[in-house]
């Protein structure tokens, strides 16, 4: 079970971040589409990409607010490793192949597949080197109060109906074009950000990094099927 105030599909929206995480322009650009496409050519450089993090959940219907904090490890094509240290211990893991979801205080793993590349258009399908922005997405210059002052940033619709978000808002630092912040809001209001520091990039991260063990004693939850 997740959380009270967290998105549903926690785990398919840290696919997305992680998605988005390596999208980093190199170079000023004049319009949203040029910067999708700046966005999209320094994503193909970018193998390996870690940070701290900070994720706030703000719902739109009850008003309230869950933060938490953590680290998060990503490598393609399609591994990531998030860890929420506080204030609780939460993993999510990708090898690539299999999404983990384990919740220490629920005793339990739920193990989903990583989006395969004939599904409907995600930006989970970034992680494994799949997908484009300026093909599946409208970009836009984001309205102001949707960014942070003194930021470079790049809001974007998908052009199919997603689930879990109706668009997302790309931040970066506009010297270093470093991720800031990334933003996505859903249906009912709510709204996910995460804020990001201490970013490096290219660092050779081992396969090592992106394996899950499951722990002895936990319930493991397949495809929907329960299992000890």
């Amino acid at each position: 079970m997740l959380p009270p105030l967290m998105p549903v599909h926690t785990e398919r929206l840290l696919v997305l971040a992680a998605a988005v995480l390596v999208l980093l322009p190199q170079a000023p650009s004049s319009t949203a589409d040029d910067l999708a496409r700046a966005i999209q050519t320094k994503y193909d450089r970018v193998i390996d990409w870690s940070a701290d993090f900070v994720h706030s959940y703000r719902g739109g219907m009850l008003r309230t607010e869950a933060i938490e904090r953590g680290t998060v490890k990503i490598k393609r094509p399609g591994q990531m490793h998030w860890i929420y240290q506080s204030p609780e211990r939460k993993e999510f893991v990708s090898d690539g192949v299999r999404i983990y979801a384990y919740i220490p205080a629920d005793r339990q793993v739920i193990i989903s597949p990583v989006p395969a590349a004939d599904e409907a258009t995600t930006p989970a399908l970034f992680l494994a080197g799949k997908g484009s922005l300026t093909r599946d997405f409208v970009a836009s210059i984001p309205d102001p109060a949707d960014a942070a002052p003194g930021s470079s940033a790049l809001k974007l619709t998908p052009k199919q109906h997603q689930a879990e978000y109706d668009w997302l808002v790309i931040e970066v630092d506009p010297q270093t074009r470093q991720v800031r912040r990334l933003v996505t809001s859903d249906a009912q209001g709510g709204r996910s950000t995460f804020v990001f520091s201490h970013v490096r990039e290219n660092v050779g991260l081992p396969n090592s990094e992106f394996r899950f063990n499951i722990p002895r004693g936990v319930d493991v939850i397949t495809d929907g099927q329960a299992r000890d």
